[in-house]
């Protein structure tokens, strides 16, 4: 189709979903945005390491047709709207895309710009690795236990945006009939604001497939269902039960529950199996800082993954290290996980790793693993080197302060060196 402003690359050609299969050619059209605040500078070193890696694990066999999509103050400033319609059909055609952090407006208009691209294009699974890389900084002792997927599920919970301004007639109107028509009791009803958290069998049940499917095809060890509902039991509670009933209607022939485990099995997982198992979301936090070597992936409601997610990077490095994508039925949409940190603007200063690695979730999404992997391993070899820009550079005794472009050209220099063999 024809746009506005965006401009299908004619060097590339579509991905396509099929029969619920991806199928990307040699050379795939990938949407790209930059991103406002730090964006453009962590984006074009990302760029520059993709298509180096790219290059060297296929000879040139394959290459990315970029395709630059707007959104945030780049497309206000392009189209004047933040969020333009052309953007999401764009992203529809494209299938994949990446992208660095946005600007919300303030003032009114989106809650938040992220939260309204997953509800606009049912982006349901935001997909969370977390994992330590050897050299960086942690405030554990043995980081390298942290190695767990995330899988939260995107567009229910609290995050749905069903809620009422305290004041308003429809907080009233919500808060008489739940008084006088279901017998619910508030501790005041004057200026109170309301909020409905939906959590559905439909929305848990495919959330899980994605968990359990992950698990299967990357040989993980178990799924934990992250839960509160030992207090909230229709809702966090079912997302639990919803959750240990897929793992039995679907993949019951390669998962087993942990009550099996001991049961059956003696504790001993048994070859070829998953272990389907589920804790308490506030006793989860603690089992991340004391026992993080006994959980693999994670599948868990919007809120919770919220949470946990962050918390968990932090064990690790920190948000700026951490990757995500935002993951539905074939569409995916991968980003930073951090904000746009405006007062680094311009500056090629900050860390690239956190959009870098969505990258490279983006690459094993599409199939094309060496290259995720070789992009993985350089940069290892970089940290190990105390090549690392100021973020970690001030907690690494004797490390060299780069640039955010400095850095990504240190890491491309090493791909040669972890290509060659042992």
């Amino acid at each position: 189709m024809a746009y506005q402003h965006v401009t299908l690359p004619k060097d590339g050609e579509k991905i396509r979903y099929e029969n619920g299969k991806l199928i990307v050619p040699d050379h795939p059209i990938l949407g790209y945005f930059e991103g406002d605040g730090i964006g453009p500078d962590i984006t074009r070193a990302s760029l520059r390491i993709w298509d180096a890696a790219v290059e060297k694990a296929y000879g040139g066999q394959r290459k990315v047709a970029w395709m630059q999509l707007y959104a945030g103050e780049q497309a206000y400033n392009v189209y004047g709207d933040y969020f333009p319609k052309e953007t999401l059909e764009a992203l529809r055609e494209v299938v994949v895309s990446i992208k660095g952090p946005l600007t919300t407006p303030v003032g009114g208009g989106f809650r938040s710009l992220n939260v309204a691209l997953r509800l606009e294009l049912d982006l349901y699974a935001c997909v969370r690795p977390v994992r330590h890389y050897p050299n960086v900084p942690s405030p554990l002792r043995e980081p390298d236990k942290v190695d767990v997927v995330i899988f939260r599920e995107n567009t229910e919970d609290v995050y749905s945006g069903i809620e009422y301004k305290a004041g308003t007639p429809e907080a009233q109107k919500v808060i008489d009939f739940l008084q006088k028509e279901m017998g619910a009791k508030f501790l005041s009803d004057v200026n109170c604001g309301v909020g409905i958290k939906p959590i559905s069998e439909f929305g848990t049940k495919r959330l899980v497939r994605k968990a359990i499917q992950y698990a299967i095809d990357y040989d993980r060890k178990s799924v934990t269902f992250v839960h509160k509902g030992n207090i909230q039991k229709f809702t966090e509670g079912a997302f639990r039960n919803w959750g240990y009933e897929l793992g039995k209607e679907e993949f019951g022939d390669v998962t087993i529950t942990e009550d099996e485990l001991w049961s059956q099995y003696g504790g001993k997982q048994p070859a070829g199996k998953i272990v389907l198992k589920d804790r308490i979301a506030d006793i989860m936090f603690q089992m991340m800082l004391l026992r993080p070597d006994e959980f693999d992936v994670i599948a868990t409601s919007n809120l919770n993954g919220d949470y946990l997610s962050d918390a968990i990077a932090a064990e690790v490095g920190g948000v700026g290290i951490a990757p995500g994508g935002n993951i539905g039925d074939g569409l995916a949409v991968f980003e930073a996980t951090h904000g746009t940190a405006p007062k680094y603007t311009n500056q090629d200063k900050v860390n690239p790793g956190s959009l870098l690695f969505s990258g490279v979730m983006m690459l094993e999404y599409i199939g094309w693993r060496e290259a995720a992997n070789l992009i993985t391993a350089a940069y290892t070899e970089t940290v190990k080197d105390k090549i690392v820009t100021y973020d970690f550079a001030r907690q690494m005794a004797g490390a060299t302060e780069v640039r955010t472009s400095e850095f990504a050209t240190a890491i491309i220099e090493r791909m040669d060196r972890v290509r060659q063999p042992a």
